[in-house]
């Protein structure tokens, strides 16, 4: 069975962990895309990154966008959205159906 952790600043995401998500605070872009490549590599089937995080890895981000596990999902962090992650449902769902549904 696959575990679900989730990548960020401190702030954001230690409400997570009393849903009983693993939670890996991270500093800076270095530390984030060693966390989620590790993560990738264990028994993780969802990993949850703040969108600000994720904008420092766009690379590792896109590595994972074409494989079915690990889902890397973007949210936003306690500082607000900068809507990347509702930009990748909207280009997915356009992929998916043809035209923008959104």
């Amino acid at each position: 069975m696959y575990k679900v952790a989730v990548v960020g600043d401190k702030d954001s995401i230690l409400g997570f962990k009393a849903l009983g998500i693993d939670a890996f605070p991270v500093l800076d872009g270095d530390e984030a895309r060693v966390a989620v490549d590790n993560l990738a590599r264990k028994d993780y089937g969802i990993i949850f990154i703040t969108e600000q995080m994720a904008s420092l890895i766009p690379d590792t981000i896109e590595r994972y966008n074409n494989q079915m596990i690990p889902a890397v999902i973007l949210i936003p962090s306690n500082q607000g959205t900068l809507n990347i992650g509702l930009d990748r449902i909207k280009d997915n769902v356009e992929k998916a159906v043809g035209i923008n549904i959104l």
